[in-house]
Parts: structure tokens; C-alpha cells; sequence
């Protein structure tokens, strides 16, 4: 019997495949001749003659037989990625001739960057032809792993004359990571935080930016368009005249009527409607930490019930801003 296949792939194995396989590992074995309507299942590595009798096809076990077919799909998609590589390096220079020699048309404008090795790369090679200022957005926790990667580019932009500013949520006022890895640097740099902030961003020397893709961080933007780099600027520039300074100078936060900033922050999100889940999001912190701040508040104004929390809120004025005493 020779190793031919039917024309179908591994994950469209034939009904007559399916059953001969089924019946060879349920029984140990079947003849060769039960084996001619499917010939894909010796051609796909799932039966194999047995030595001992060359009439009988045994199973080879699907614990095996999967592991090496994924990982025959994993070297096909790697090869992919490493010619998609190659060929962004070979289309690089023509792409920038094009948008030199047509008026008007600027293909690298926004740039779609796919897989974080080739973000990182990107927003690594930006750094380095950077020497004025760089703003950064940074939504969330940032592991010690990704502060330890990011303090030599940091130092190095610093150490050239550049100009460094940060924004962060409240949440890490009080994170060892950040504040030694700030610590550790040395330059003109500065860090304030916000209860919210955006998605995180990036921007170089006010000409280029860089955002998310996707949520998970898999794909981003590079971005070159003038109006567009200028936009991000603005919103940057607005929320940090809003945020709390937090490096070199840090700063305590206020308590007004006995409840903290971070608990007004908290308290506006409330008489929103929103659930504990939504608010710790929003703030970036746990669900457990915002129903702790949530039962401080309620005990402050002397609430009984998750409804009356919002009326005394609207009621006590403590969602004014500073200074306004109306």
C-alpha cells in the first residue's frame, strides 16, 4: 500500500479516515486492506505498518501526532514573519523615495507596526534619532521587567540633553518599580498622575507618536502626520496641566471633609451609575481596593445604602472643585 492522499489537509480528515482511525485506537490495530478508502491516514503520519506483522496498521497516538502538526503550523507562520521582515527592510527605502519624489503624498504618515518585536523596534529607533523631548502616557502597572528594558533608552535621551515627561494613574504613586526606576535616573525629567489617563502614548520631539493597535498591546500606529502628532500633543498638554506633580517634588494629596482626592475620584464615578468592576478599571486599581475606598466614603457621609451613597455624594459638595464654595 503506498502513502498517498486524498486532496484535503490533516484538519479536514475524510469520514473514512476519521472512522479507521477511530476503530485503530479503540482496537490496537486494523488490517491494511481496511486502510485503502483512506490513504491520507498513513500520508498524515496516523497509522503506521507494524513491524511485527506488515498486514496490520497501528495507531500512532494523537498525543503525538497533534504536538507535531502544530508545530509544523508554528515554523510555517514564523517563516511568514521573518519574510514579512525582510520584506519591510527591502520596501523601506522605495517607500521613502515615493513620498519624496510625489508632492503631496506621504505613505509613512501612519505606519502600521504588527507584533511587539517590531513595535519595540520602532519606538527604540525613534528614541535614538530623538534629543529634545519626549511625552509619555503609561496606563496601568508597568512590570519591573519593562522599566528595567526601558532605563538605558531612558538615560541615554536624558544624557543627550532631552526632555522627559510622564504621566501615570494615582495608583502609582506608592509603586516601589516606578519610583526606583526614576531614582535611578538622572536628567531633566518629570512624572505626574492622574485618577484616569488614555491608552498609552508615545511621542517623540513633537513629530512623531506612536499608539495602540489593539487592546493586547499586538499592534500599534506609528504616526507622522503633522496635524495628527500635534492633536496628541494638545490632549497631552491638557492632561498634564490637570495631573498631580509626583517626581523630583512629590506631592501629598489633599483631604477635604475627610475624604481624600482618590475618593472623590471614586465618587464621580459613582453618581455615574458605574459598578465597582467598571470604577477600579477606570482608575486602575482592583475591585477589592475600590470597594475599600467605597465603604470609607459611604462611612464618611454616613450612608446605609449603595443609593443613598449617591445622594448624600450630590448633596455634600464634595465634587466641587477647590475653591468653589458655592
Amino acid at each position: 500500500m503506498t502513502a498517498r492522499t486524498h486532496d484535503h489537509g490533516v484538519e479536514e480528515l475524510c469520514e473514512a479516515g476519521r472512522g479507521v482511525y477511530a476503530r485503530a485506537l479503540r482496537e490496537g490495530s486494523v488490517p491494511d486492506a481496511d486502510a485503502e478508502d483512506a490513504p491520507c491516514l498513513l500520508g498524515f503520519g496516523l497509522l503506521q505498518h507494524d513491524r511485527a506483522d506488515p498486514g496490520q496498521l497501528r495507531p500512532v497516538a494523537p498525543s503525538v501526532v497533534l504536538p507535531r502538526l502544530l508545530g509544523t503550523i508554528e515554523e510555517s507562520i514564523a517563516q511568514q514573519r521573518r519574510r514579512e521582515t525582510r520584506l519591510a527592510d527591502v520596501f523601506a527605502p522605495f517607500l521613502t523615495i515615493d513620498a519624496q519624489v510625489v508632492p503631496g503624498v506621504d505613505p509613512l504618515a501612519i505606519t502600521v507596526l504588527d507584533g511587539l518585536e517590531h513595535i519595540t523596534a520602532a519606538i527604540t529607533d525613534a528614541i535614538e534619532h530623538s534629543h529634545e523631548e519626549a511625552l509619555a502616557i503609561q496606563p496601568g502597572r508597568r512590570s519591573q521587567t519593562a522599566l528595567t528594558e526601558a532605563l538605558a533608552k531612558e538615560q541615554r535621551f536624558l544624557s543627550a540633553g532631552g526632555r522627559l515627561r510622564t504621566l501615570y494613574q494615582h495608583t502609582q504613586r506608592h509603586s516601589p518599580f516606578v519610583l526606583d526606576h526614576y531614582e535611578q535616573l538622572t536628567g531633566d525629567y518629570e512624572v505626574r498622575t492622574l485618577d484616569e489617563v488614555t491608552d498609552r502614548l508615545i511621542v517623540l520631539d513633537r513629530t512623531v507618536a506612536f499608539v495602540p493597535g489593539k487592546s493586547d498591546r499586538t499592534l500599534a500606529l506609528e504616526i507622522r502626520h503633522p496635524a495628527l502628532v500635534g492633536f496628541l500633543v494638545s490632549a497631552f498638554d491638557r492632561l498634564w496641566r490637570l495631573a498631580t506633580p509626583l517626581l523630583p517634588t512629590p506631592e501629598h494629596q489633599p483631604v477635604r471633609d475627610g475624604v481624600t482626592t482618590r475618593q472623590r475620584a471614586i465618587a464621580r464615578l459613582l453618581v455615574e451609575g458605574l459598578t465597582d468592576a467598571v470604577i477600579a478599571d477606570r482608575l486602575g486599581m482592583n475591585v477589592r481596593t475600590a470597594r475599600l475606598h467605597i465603604a470609607k466614603l459611604a462611612a464618611t457621609l454616613g450612608s446605609e445604602s449603595r443609593a443613598q451613597l449617591g445622594y448624600l455624594i450630590a448633596e455634600s459638595g464634595i465634587l466641587k472643585p477647590d475653591g468653589d464654595l458655592s
